[in-house]
């Protein structure tokens, strides 16, 4: 899918602002610069960044609720995916978004991105198991085994949230192999991107 139907759907079945788009554009072209040097995203899906990386991470905010949400935390960020998307969706929002990343080399980009687009309300942090992490929303792409980031949530977060994490064909398998207790209540969504793919949604009660 090339650049202009993603657009076509970020602004249409999402709701991204021409504003937002805007700056994915920005953000897209800055990515594809420096990954010639740090080697941000594989270099296979340079040529496939709005479908495999901005809209898999896009199709985030369908399982939003705003009014309920007061800061996010991606895990694992990365080069920003899914973030740095999210933070650029809902920079006219009530929300912050708080960016875990143990690289330096990709913390030093996510800055770089952070100021060039003007992202007041995201939160550039380092390791999620050196920080205090108390986000309504905890996001998860391309990150640890589902097991890692339950306990880790179970251990860690001391409110009712959601986990949202996207994952490939053996999500289901992956939910088998941990024991959920009460308190977490889930649900698989099929991803927009690809067939095999789901997104695990979690409640903590």
């Amino acid at each position: 899918m090339d650049e202009h139907k993603v657009i076509d759907i970020l602004i249409k079945k999402l709701n991204f602002s021409k504003n937002s788009i805007n700056k994915l554009k920005i953000f897209h072209d800055s990515l594809l610069i420096h990954n010639k040097r740090y080697n941000l995203i594989s270099r296979n899906t340079e040529n496939s960044v709005w479908f495999r990386h901005i809209l898999d991470s896009a199709q985030i905010v369908k399982f939003f609720n705003n009014k309920m949400i007061n800061n996010i935390g991606d895990f694992g960020s990365g080069a920003g995916f899914p973030g740095i998307i999210l933070s650029i969706y809902g920079e006219n929002m009530g929300f912050h978004v708080k960016l875990y990343e143990k690289s330096p080399v990709k913390r030093d980009f996510l800055k770089s991105i952070k100021i060039r687009l003007n992202l007041k309300k995201v939160i550039i942090e380092g390791d999620i198991y050196e920080k205090e992490v108390n986000s309504d929303v905890i996001v998860c792409r391309a990150f640890k085994k589902l097991g890692k980031i339950i306990r880790f949530s179970r251990e860690t977060i001391k409110k009712p949230h959601k986990l949202i994490i996207l994952k490939g064909k053996n999500a289901q398998t992956e939910i088998n192999s941990v024991s959920l207790d009460p308190n977490y209540s889930y649900k698989l969504e099929d991803s927009i991107t690809d067939q095999d793919s789901k997104i695990i949604l979690i409640d903590v009660k």
